[in-house]
Order: structure tokens, then C-alpha cells, then sequence
């Protein structure tokens, strides 16, 4: 039975501006991870701009993940989330970020702009799970919902750029300096506004074996696993949406099919955003297992559909991707809230960097091998090694031990 001077913490907290917090927390998540996408979704403008070759452009996208891997890595060793408080290291990595990206106005060659990108990648690493301790933080009982808002937040926040190129056309600085922009907003919105709450410690000394301890608790095990999974779908999609649903469009014979294909993509991805909220309130209830699970299920069907309408009217390809994208990420944030109950509370902050660690290292697999599939077999049928991953999530899910 639970502790009898806990439920009046947990409702205070949860009640008395937990929520403002979440609210402060999500925009500035949101402005932060405008970053992450912002060359991708100028994709053919920097092609042009510095002469890159087709394998350089897909570096675009995995130069970030790279370095936000290697950030990750650093700091899951370092205990940086944990050992410095999340606040001050969010604010750091959004005004890094900020920078790195703005410099790509200035940049000489597209070897400058592939480092740039890897040091926006870094600096996010910072913004990402700092982010999700924060929230963690300040709710308990609703965790699951929280970070679902939060992971909805900042999936809105990487959806955005496809927004901006759709507005502005054939300019791409104007969309990376706004995003430049509203991550130093974002950065200055949690230093100054939010604080920390009662349920992850802000600090904890350096721990050297930190990473041995979570790796032998199960729990935090099988949703990484599971995280993997959910990961080995997710940035593929996200990252090739515009250029698959471009290729419909065009095989439909419909007008303009590149701009069409930045709106799929914005409506894709930003889906993505109720689908976080949704699953998030129904984990807290149902069990996050099982809401992953229906999550993957159906991101698996998604990818495998694919295949059947493209070509097709684009009213069909519109509707599967936004059922795709509201169902890809949907889950996300409950492996992160499994591994942050799994763990112990000094640890959470090691726990999550170390999570999106591994799982971001998955991703630069497929992204660099669905193009090459899909010159072989087209983006008709590319898409169809995504399902492999969630299948394989779904099986380390039910392994589970029930939900705390």
C-alpha cells in the first residue's frame, strides 16, 4: 500500500503548477527541436546551393543524429543530466544549437555544412533528455501523459520547418534563422521560467558504474528494447515522408508534387503531436505496455500500406500519412516514462540520455538505407523493411513486467 503522506505531495504537485510548468516546458521544446529538421526540409535548396552530391544530402539528417549520439554518449558517461542541474543544461544546448545552425548561412562548402549540422545534432542532446527529466520531475501519477505532451511538443517542433519551406519556397535562409530564433527563446523560457519539481533529483553526484546499474534492471532493459524498435521506423519515416509522398504525387500527375510532398510531410509529422497527447492519457490508465503496443501495431500497417496507395489519388496518401504519423510516435514518450519508473530516481536523467542514445544510433541505419532500397525496388515498396522494427518492439513489450 502506498504511503499514506505521498498522495498529498502528488496531488499538490500535480495540481498546483505542475501543468504551467509542463505548459513553459513544451513550447520551449518545441521552439528547441525546430532545429532538428530545419536543413532537411530544405533539402534541394542546399543541394543546389553547394553542389551536393545525393549521398551528401542525406547526411543532412544523419549528420544531426550522429551528433546527437555522440552527445548522448558523453553525457549518459558523464552523468550530465543528472550531475548538472537539466534547466541550466537545456538552456545551453537550445543557444549551442541556435548557433550552429544559423552558421550554415555562412558556411563554404558542403563538408562545413555536414559539421554544422553534426554540432546542432551535439547541442540538442542537451535540450532532448534534459527535457524529459524536467517533466518527470513534476509529475508521477500523470507521467505518462506529460511526457506524452512534451514528445508531442517537440514532434510539432521538427514538423515545423516543413511549415516554413512551404511558406517561403525557394529561400532556406529565412527558415533556419527563424529557427535559430525560437530556440534561444526556448532556451531563455526554461532558465528563467520553469523549476524543477519534487520527483527526480536536479543534482546527483557522478556515479562511474551508473550505466551498469541501469543495464541490470529488466524493466529499464526490455523498454529500451522496445525503444529500439520504435526507432528503427521513426526518423526513416520522418526524415523520407516528403521525398516518398513527392514521388506519389508526381506518379499520380498531380501539380506541383513538391510542395504537396512538404505538406504531407508537415501534416505527417505534425499528427504526430495528438498522437503523443492521446496515447500519453490512455497509458496512464491502460498501461504503457499495452498503449505501445497498439501504437506499433499500427505504424506497422501504415508502412506496410504504403505500397498500395502510392500512385494513387493523393487524398489517400494524405489520410495514411497522418495516421502513420500520429501512430509512429505515439509511443515514444512511454518507453521514456517505463525507463524513467524503471530507474532509480538519481539516475533517470543517465537513464533517458542513454535510452535516446542507443535508439538514435539505430536511426542512422535507416535513414541512409531507405533511400538506397528504394533506387532498387522504388518508394513504392521502401518502406516496407520499417515493419520489421516495430514487430520486434511489440515482442519486447510483452515481455514487460506490468506497469508500475
Amino acid at each position: 500500500m502506498r504511503a499514506s503522506n505521498v498522495d498529498p505531495i502528488v496531488n499538490a504537485a500535480e495540481s498546483h503548477g505542475a501543468w504551467r510548468m509542463l505548459a513553459t516546458l513544451a513550447v520551449a521544446e518545441f521552439f528547441g527541436m525546430t532545429l532538428w529538421f530545419s536543413a532537411t526540409a530544405v533539402t534541394p535548396l542546399l543541394v543546389d546551393e553547394f553542389r551536393m552530391s545525393l549521398a551528401h544530402a542525406s547526411w543532412l539528417t544523419i549528420a544531426v543524429q550522429a551528433g546527437f549520439v555522440v552527445g548522448t554518449l558523453g553525457s549518459a558517461m558523464a552523468n550530465l543530466a543528472d550531475v548538472l542541474n537539466a534547466r541550466m543544461l537545456f538552456f545551453l544546448g537550445a543557444v549551442a544549437g541556435a548557433l550552429t545552425n544559423a552558421a550554415v548561412l555562412v558556411a563554404s562548402s558542403s563538408s562545413s555544412v555536414i559539421l554544422l549540422r553534426f554540432l546542432t545534432g551535439a547541442a540538442l542532446a542537451c535540450v532532448y533528455p534534459p527535457g524529459m527529466k524536467i517533466a518527470a520531475g513534476w509529475f508521477r501519477e500523470r507521467r505518462g501523459l506529460a511526457l506524452g505532451v512534451l514528445i508531442g511538443a517537440l514532434t510539432l517542433g521538427k514538423a515545423f520547418p516543413y511549415l516554413l519551406n512551404a511558406v517561403y519556397g525557394q529561400s532556406w535562409r529565412e527558415p533556419m534563422l527563424a529557427s535559430s530564433a525560437l530556440s534561444i527563446v526556448g532556451g531563455v523560457l526554461v532558465l528563467l521560467i520553469v523549476r524543477d519539481g519534487p520527483f527526480v533529483s536536479a543534482t546527483a553526484p557522478f556515479d562511474p558504474h551508473a550505466i551498469r546499474k541501469l543495464v541490470r534492471v529488466r524493466g529499464a532493459r526490455l523498454a529500451t528494447f522496445g525503444y529500439l524498435g520504435h526507432m528503427w521506423e521513426l526518423y526513416a519515416m520522418w526524415t523520407w515522408i516528403a521525398v516518398l509522398a513527392t514521388s506519389s504525387f508526381a506518379a499520380a500527375g498531380m501539380g506541383r508534387p513538391a510542395a504537396a510532398g512538404s505538406l504531407a510531410a508537415f501534416l505527417a509529422i505534425g499528427s504526430g503531436t495528438a498522437g503523443c497527447a492521446l496515447a500519453g492519457w490512455f497509458a496512464d490508465t491502460l498501461g504503457r505496455a499495452r498503449v505501445a503496443i497498439w501504437a506499433m501495431w499500427t505504424s506497422a500497417a501504415c508502412a506496410a500500406l504504403t505500397s498500395l496507395v502510392f500512385g494513387g489519388p493523393p487524398l489517400w496518401l494524405f489520410i495514411l500519412a497522418m495516421i502513420w504519423g500520429f501512430s509512429v510516435v505515439a509511443d515514444s514518450a512511454q518507453f521514456s516514462a517505463l525507463v524513467s519508473e524503471y530507474s532509480p530516481a538519481d539516475h533517470v536523467g543517465t537513464a533517458l540520455t542513454l535510452q535516446t542514445c542507443l535508439g538514435f544510433l539505430l536511426t542512422m541505419v535507416t535513414i541512409e538505407m531507405l533511400p538506397r532500397v528504394a533506387a532498387i525496388v522504388s518508394w513504392r515498396y521502401a518502406s516496407l523493411i520499417l515493419v520489421p522494427g516495430p514487430l520486434l518492439g511489440i515482442a519486447a513489450m510483452r515481455k514487460l513486467p506490468r506497469d508500475r
